[in-house]
């Protein structure tokens, strides 16, 4: 199964490939990439079939360093830099990276630049002898973008010290012969919540995803079980994450609390929004006084180990583990994710939260793989009833209530998850007012929602063909629409309450804390208003008690003291939103799978969900559907 090649042997490979002229200085591993050191980097440049051909042979990635000894000042390289790219283009920024040799690039249109024959790049490379890094400019100004692209490139030296260490596991030989592959069930199976997969090879031990379970407080209930006897910290090669909420990576900063130092893999939106969601995670826990479970230096080590990997990039993450991610049509960024065990030993999925149908911001899932023997499925809408509207009769639904509501006097609140369902119900809305279909009162945005819309919008080559082209190509970004106004403070929040109609987008999704708990207690009472349900309400939250239609909520004050707030407004649930496949979907994905699995194993759903999904498989594909309980192991092979 392994896939072992020593140091030594890819030296020798590298000399015989690469011609003499190019004085390489030094060859290493950095992370799953082989970094090959060049006091002549031009004749590499000039003829890229080298570097194609050595990977090739190698079975690795390869890139190509200039020795820092023939590196530009960078004084004189800026200068030079700017005069290749030319006026046209607008550059943010410019800076280096001494510890990889790169010079990094923020602009706001990388795409011109990203190609891998760009005659730019590769001028640049050969007159300053920098390798070029673009980054996008947001459209929208963002801290988090700002902060965590100054913790890469200020801890470039650690960054570098941790992908040689990374590169090392990688690369290690496999002392098995007899190979086994097995999964775990850590958390969100029978469930939804926690979600956490520990996948064994007997060299490698992998872990999917690493969420908590917002709705509960006891850590038996909203933790990973990392107390089972089959994980350990100390042996974890890997942990990749398929999308940034935080019932998927809320939890990946604790392995680094308690002595984790290996890669986390996810796709690059996912690193940005998965830190702003556990940043805001450690502010609601420190605002309620619960005990932090890890520590903000916790969460900039991950960051520092995290690896990012764009849609179908291949690459080794583990002793014969290749990962690709595929979009998973649920929230920006989101993955399906596929490994391929060994030299085609096996090969396994886990499409934990996806979307198989076109949304106004996302493509919808990936289907088709080139080898697939088991898939792990979400199971959020497992049962038989759970079958959703569609997208155009829920945005004609939420018209509908729009201008009810804003008719008489009302205010429509919309609780929302930050990342994913904001930027879809901001889109639509932004449709209805550009097209007059509802009037054009002020939309209020409050909570992280401004945060993750210039996330999303830092990346528009992860969004719908559509959306990305109407960003890309005509310059009309719909989040910088004017009527959208971002919140941030309680005394606009109560002029809002008290004004004119409008429309509130806040968080939490599940009236869980946040904003919109706040407008919740403020505006429940008024019968004139509206709340509209878009996400799912996870079991003991308070929007699942409203959507259940309760009209009566013990609630406490400032003070503390408990009082019935008394539900007069009209609630409305509205579940063609969901990022999640209804159950028509998710038959309809099962049957178009290429190729089809052998093995399904059904996660993220309550039991009789998850059940119900198993037991139709097995009616569907004559194959073998599982729908295992926290705790099981399955041996695969």
């Amino acid at each position: 199964m392994a896939d072992y090649r020593p140091l030594e042997e890819i030296k020798a490979e590298v000399k015989q490939t690469i011609p003499s002229t190019a004085k390489i200085t030094d060859i290493e591993f950095e992370g799953s990439e082989v970094a090959i050191y060049s006091k002549n980097i031009e004749v590499i440049v000039s003829e890229p079939s080298f570097v194609s051909q050595l990977a090739k042979r190698l079975r690795r990635r390869v890139v190509i360093r200039s020795d820092p000894s023939i590196r530009m000042d960078p004084a004189e390289a800026e200068t030079i830099v700017r005069s290749l790219i030319g006026g046209e283009v607008k550059i943010s920024y410019i800076d280096f990276d001494h510890a990889l040799g790169e010079v990094i690039i923020e602009l706001d249109r990388p795409e011109l630049f990203q190609t891998g024959e760009n005659s730019v790049a590769q001028d640049i490379i050969k007159r300053t002898r920098w390798r070029p890094h673009f980054y996008r400019t947001p459209p929208i100004d963002s801290q988090m973008i700002k902060s965590i692209r100054h913790i890469l490139f200020s801890e470039s030296e650690n960054r570098k010290r941790a992908l040689k260490a990374i590169g090392k596991v990688i690369n290690r030989p496999s002392f098995f012969k007899d190979k086994i592959l097995r999964i775990t069930a850590l958390g969100g199976y029978l469930e939804v919540g926690r979600s956490s997969t520990l996948l064994q090879t007997g060299d490698a031990n992998i872990l999917v995803d690493c969420g908590v379970n917002v709705g509960y407080d006891a850590p038996a209930q909203y933790l990973p079980r990392f107390d089972l006897p089959e994980f350990d910290i100390s042996t974890l090669d890997a942990v990749v994450i398929t999308h940034a909420h935080l019932d998927h990576a809320g939890f990946v900063p604790y392995l680094f609390k308690f002595g984790y130092r290996g890669p986390v893999y996810c796709t690059p939106p996912t690193l940005y929004l998965m830190t702003l969601l556990q940043l805001d995670y450690l502010d609601v826990a420190e605002a309620e006084g619960r005990p932090l479970p890890y520590s903000r230096n916790d969460i900039r080590e991950a960051v520092l180990h995290t690896i990012t990997l764009d849609y179908g990039e291949v690459t080794d993450i583990a002793l014969g583990v290749k990962l690709t991610f595929h979009n998973a049509g649920h929230i920006v960024g989101s993955a399906i994710v596929h490994m391929h065990i060994g030299n085609g030993l096996y090969n396994i999925a886990f499409a934990h939260d996806f979307r198989f149908s076109k949304s106004r911001t996302l493509d919808r899932a990936a289907h088709k793989f080139l080898r697939l023997e088991t898939l792990v499925i979400e199971s959020t809408y497992g049962n038989p009833e759970d079958v959703v509207p569609s997208r155009e009769e829920s945005e004609n639904q939420l018209m509908d209530i729009i201008n009810a509501t804003i008719s008489r006097g009302g205010k429509v609140l919309i609780p929302v998850l930050a990342v994913g369902r904001a930027q879809e119900l901001m889109v639509v809305v932004e449709d209805m007012i550009r097209t007059k279909k509802i009037p054009e009162v002020p939309v209020f945005v409050d909570g992280m929602i401004r945060e993750a819309n210039a996330i999303t919008s830092a990346f528009p080559e992860f969004l719908s063909k559509s959306l990305r082209e109407r960003i890309l190509v005509h310059g009309d970004n719909p989040f910088l629409a004017p009527f959208f106004h971002n919140i941030s403070d309680h005394a606009t929040r109560e002029e809002i309450v008290e004004g004119d109609p409008c429309i509130i987008f806040a968080t939490s999704g599940m009236l869980a804390g946040g904003p919109s708990l706040q407008y919740f207690t403020a505006l429940a009472e008024d019968p004139k208003n509206s709340l509209v349900i878009v996400s799912y309400q996870g079991k003991g939250t308070l929007g699942r008690k409203v959507e259940d239609g309760a009209k009566e909520i013990k609630m406490k004050d400032e003070t503390g003291r408990i009082y019935l707030l008394k539900v007069n407004m009209e609630v409305h649930k509205i579940s063609g939103f969901t990022g999640h496949s209804d159950r028509n979907e998710l038959i309809e994905y099962i049957k178009r799978l290429n190729p089809r699995p052998k093995r399904f194993i059904t996660v993220h759903g309550e039991e009789t969900k998850c059940k119900n999904l198993a037991q139709r498989i097995r009616q569907l594909t004559k194959r073998e559907a599982l729908a295992p309980p926290i705790g099981t192991t399955i041996r695969l092979i």
